[in-house]
């Protein structure tokens, strides 16, 4: 079985939320790094993207039913790195405004580890995240309610509760040390000048 190559910087791949062998979401992102040790994803402001229909109270159905359509959607939130250790289970949002690209803080994303594809990289989104200031002077909880009902409602179980619980708190204690990726300069990063934005290939729907 043939491995996978690792991505180029300037390459244009997609990374996908799937779901018990069924695409979530697409983002067609550009790669600033892909290392053993740190994959860094670029997502443009003005992307086009994929995401389910209806409305964030109806995604537990629609995940427990498996049945949804993906509509298209223009990210406008402003540019954002993905910062990602292979094997680790979260991924830490560098952000920036859309209007002004004056860096608006950090966003600790609780995920599945990434699984390299042909065509990028899979995970599945766990619910559970944290809003970091930019200063990292401070942070707060979010979609902690979402995230009990998805216990409840047996989307996660207690298990796995505990375990992205336990991962939450491991990247708390690099936020209050300030350490790597928070104290990388990340912060900084602009893209390349000619970096086009770019769209999903065609097979980005083919898990």
């Amino acid at each position: 079985m043939n491995q996978l190559p690792y991505w180029s910087p300037g390459d244009q791949i997609v990374y996908r939320e799937v779901w018990r062998g069924k695409v979530w979401t697409a983002r067609p992102v550009t790669v600033v790094q892909d290392a053993p040790d740190l994959v860094v994803l670029y997502l443009c402001s003005g992307t086009r993207w994929k995401i389910p229909g209806g409305s964030r109270s109806q995604f537990g159905h629609l995940l427990r039913t498996g049945d949804w359509q993906l509509i298209d959607i223009t990210y406008m939130w402003g540019d954002t790195l993905f910062l990602i250790r292979p094997g680790e289970a979260h991924a830490v949002h560098v952000m920036w405004r859309h209007e002004t690209r004056e860096f608006s803080g950090w966003y600790i994303n609780l995920q599945e580890p990434l699984r390299r594809t042909a065509i990028g990289f899979d995970h599945m989104d766990q619910e559970l995240d944290i809003v970091v200031k930019p200063d990292l002077s401070g942070w707060v909880w979010k979609d902690e309610e979402e995230f009990q009902k998805d216990v409840e409602t047996g989307l996660i179980s207690p298990g796995q509760a505990h375990e992205i619980r336990a991962e939450a708190e491991r990247v708390l204690e690099r936020v209050r040390a300030k350490a790597s990726p928070f104290g990388d300069g990340w912060e900084a990063w602009h893209p390349p000048a000619g970096w086009p934005i770019p769209s999903l290939p065609e097979g980005w729907d083919k898990v």
